[in-house]
């Protein structure tokens, strides 16, 4: 379900900012509409604020209905009678006439184990990480295995070592998102924590890092040159956040992404910063 909100600040980027701290979103999953941009008066007189509107994806909510409780009729009724009966007389039928007293049978087996404490928060994501990995490098018939470390913010990177790992990165890196976004599914899976976790092979992320790093630069110093949004080519989460981070501190310069995957756009758009007088 597409939903949007609408917020001001005294800044676009400050607008945006606001609204993916009021939805707890990153930038790279909303799509950003600037509805007004920021106007300076003069000395601070007559000036207004940005508006942005925000649009996201919210998961549709099922309505839980209760189910009608069932209506007794006379054939229930005299059902439920009818076997009560017949339990009894088997009862009667296995209960031994020796008169010694019966030995009470020991609690259900289902009673012990729901008496036993449940194992909560036992942190064996590193094993269904390491588990599913080689399970897939094997399927795959790579000669590779993960070396996986934990960072302080509690995601999980994964280094896939190994000879001639060409094939697992892929075209523009393409194989190699489709095997994070599967581990991440796959550990995440059931659990009430989720927790991200990020794949590289031979460099490629970092030295893909790089060349974005210095596309974002050469394309804002346009933007800012020319006073014109560029709209860059289609990229995946990773990238565009990449160019979002590349951009958060450059003057004059302002990013948001557009569309839906996987042709979502990150957008560099020239915002007029504040001018001392």
């Amino acid at each position: 379900m597409q939903k949007w909100i609408e917020v001001s600040g005294k800044t676009e980027e400050a607008a945006i900012s606001a609204a993916l701290a009021q939805l707890g979103m990153d930038r790279d999953e909303v799509s950003v509409e600037i509805l007004d941009r920021a106007k300076q008066g003069f000395f601070g007189l007559g000036s207004t604020p940005a508006r942005v509107r925000v649009s996201y994806q919210a998961p549709d909510e099922a309505e839980k209905v209760p189910a009608a409780p069932e209506t007794l009729t006379e054939t229930h009724i005299n059902g439920d009678r009818r076997g009560a009966a017949s339990r009894r007389r088997k009862e009667k039928e296995v209960r031994p006439n020796s008169g010694k007293e019966r030995v009470q049978a020991p609690p259900a087996a289902a009673e012990n184990v729901s008496a036993q404490p449940e194992n909560e928060g036992t942190d064996c994501r590193e094993e269904q990480i390491s588990a599913f990995l080689t399970g897939l490098m094997n399927h795959m018939k790579v000669d590779a295995a993960p070396r996986i470390s934990e960072s302080s913010e509690g995601s999980y990177q994964v280094v896939l070592e190994g000879e001639g790992l060409g094939a697992l990165i892929g075209r523009r890196g393409e194989t190699l998102d489709a095997i994070q976004q599967l581990t991440n599914y796959a550990v995440n899976r059931g659990q009430a924590k989720r927790v991200r976790v990020h794949i590289d092979a031979e460099q490629y992320r970092a030295k893909r890092e790089e060349s974005l790093q210095r596309l974002a630069h050469k394309v804002a110093g346009k933007v800012v040159k020319y006073r014109r949004n560029v709209t860059l080519e289609p990229m995946n989460a990773y990238e565009r956040h990449v160019i979002h981070a590349a951009l958060q501190d450059y003057p004059d310069v302002v990013t948001y992404s557009m569309g839906t995957e996987p042709n979502r756009r990150t957008v560099v758009a020239y915002s007029r910063g504040e001018h001392k007088y």
